[in-house]
């Protein structure tokens, strides 16, 4: 029994770690942030590290603890930023998804977006006849059961990085998820967000 306490103490500490060192040294990757807090926290047993789920709720309670009124006018701020672009890009059925959404963004949290159409390479020439400047890149992604390679693109927004995630329109119908047993990504339309920032 002692034990399996101390298994849940370690696995919460490190949690609270990497929650930090993602709200305050800008590391985005989930992974890397449970890597470096188990290091920090010296625990070499790498399999009982804990959950992104956990991580979030950490990261939540890290924000409401240090963030302050600070934290709340970024979020305010980002998001409004978030529908700002989900209005231009409205003919594309954008989703903002992330830590913006979530509410556990950072000061380093870029904007996270799903765009949803049967014409891919249209985000790219609405790019393009923008004269805005983009890194291509791609995204793995399980739609449903199946994993799927998709187009992404990184915008910098004056330092603020947007990063847009293309999809089909019948992936709407499905969960979209990060990793086969991980939990649906989620999503919320531009209504959703605007109500986000009037609460």
């Amino acid at each position: 029994m002692a034990k399996v306490r101390t298994r849940n103490d370690e696995r919460s500490r490190i949690a609270h770690l990497a929650a930090r060192l993602i709200a305050e040294d800008g590391i985005e990757d989930y992974a890397a942030a449970k890597r470096k807090a188990a290091r920090q926290a010296g625990v070499p047993d790498t399999r009982q590290l804990p959950t992104n789920d956990e991580i979030d709720e950490a990261l939540r309670t890290h924000q409401t603890l240090y963030g302050g009124e600070a934290h709340v006018a970024r979020l305010r701020e980002l998001r409004t930023r978030a529908l700002e672009i989900m209005r231009e890009l409205a003919v594309f059925n954008p989703y903002l998804t992330g830590s913006v959404l979530s509410g556990t963004a950072g000061k380093y949290a870029d904007i996270n977006l799903q765009l949803y159409t049967d014409q891919g390479k249209d985000v790219e020439l609405f790019l393009i006849d923008r004269d805005i400047s983009y890194r291509a890149g791609e995204r793995r992604l399980w739609c449903g059961e199946v994993l799927r390679t998709v187009p992404a693109f990184t915008v910098d927004d004056d330092g603020l990085e947007i990063e847009i995630v293309v999809l089909a329109l019948d992936d709407l119908r499905n969960p979209v998820k990060t990793s086969p047993e991980g939990k649906a990504v989620e999503r919320a339309r531009p209504e959703a967000v605007r109500a986000l920032i009037a609460t």
